[in-house]
Order: C-alpha cells, then structure tokens, then sequence
C-alpha cells in the first residue's frame, strides 16, 4: 500500500488517510511539506491553500451579503398589512 491508510474497523478495509492528497488539487503529499488551514485541512503549496481561502472569503461575504439584504427586506417591508387570525376549516 502507498500512502498512509487507517484501520476503519472493517475486516480488510483500509482508507487513504486525510493527509495523503491537497485538499484542492489533489496531488500527492508524500514526503513533502503540508500546508494546513483550519486545522485539519492539508494543502500541497501555499497556492493552493491560499486559493481556497480566498474561495472560502467569497463565498463567506456572498453569505453574509445575502443575509443582510434578507434582513432589509424584512425591514422595508410595510408594517401595516392586514393579517387575517382565524381557524381554517377544510373539507
């Protein structure tokens, strides 16, 4: 077996390690140096590590962008509509 594998607790079933590929590309870690990010992330190069944290800064503010405009609708939004309370009886 190449790589690093762990026993999963299967008869005869072993899984690649999680510090056997980039996270991003994918390529080989053997004997080279990791590049970690949030803990247990590894990466190939600082290229790709800062790669997916520019990915994860994107996509970060997108959330946060798509939040604040739910929140402003909501702010916006006419405070006088008629809200009918009642029980619905159906058929």
């Amino acid at each position: 077996m190449s790589g690093y594998y762990y026993y999963d607790g299967q008869a005869d079933q072993y899984e690649a390690h999680y510090l056997d590929a980039c996270s991003l590309c994918r390529k080989s870690l053997r004997d080279s140096d990791i590049f970690m990010y949030r803990g247990n992330t590894p990466f190939c190069s600082k290229e790709c590590r800062q790669e997916q944290m520019e990915m994860d800064e994107a996509r970060e503010k997108n959330w946060k962008s798509g939040r604040s405009l739910r929140k402003s609708d909501a702010q916006n939004s006419t405070p006088n509509k008629a809200v009918r309370t009642g029980t619905v009886a159906v058929a």
